[in-house]
């Protein structure tokens, strides 16, 4: 891990909390198939965001799209929510099913070179 990391913070919390629940609407998901997911105590976005900050602080923000990528990958591969969001993502998940995350990944990746 870098020295130079950005420290945890409320701004970043916020920020991370916003792409979460957009993530989640995207994905036709709730905050308890996160929770289920990250293994958190509880489905309220403190304790997302607790379990996300651990893996922030093994490997930065890297770590953590790393953990969301996995978890998008992980419901690609399973049972389908009855939303009707996947129904209308579809398509565009099947042809990249990490979606945004990867975006988000290459942006930090991008900040981390520059």
């Amino acid at each position: 891990m870098s020295n130079s990391m950005t420290p945890w913070s409320q701004e970043l919390e916020d920020d991370l909390g916003s792409l979460l629940k957009d993530w989640l609407k995207s994905q036709g998901r709730t905050q308890a198939d996160l929770r289920r997911s990250l293994r958190a105590s509880s489905t309220r976005m403190p304790a997302l965001l607790e379990v996300l900050q651990r893996a922030y602080s093994l490997g930065g923000m890297p770590s953590v799209a790393a953990r969301l990528c996995a978890i998008e990958a992980e419901w690609a591969d399973g049972q389908p929510s009855d939303s009707f969001g996947d129904t209308v993502n579809a398509a565009s998940d099947a042809a990249d099913p990490f979606g945004q995350l990867d975006l988000l990944l290459q942006e930090i990746r991008d900040d981390r070179a520059s």
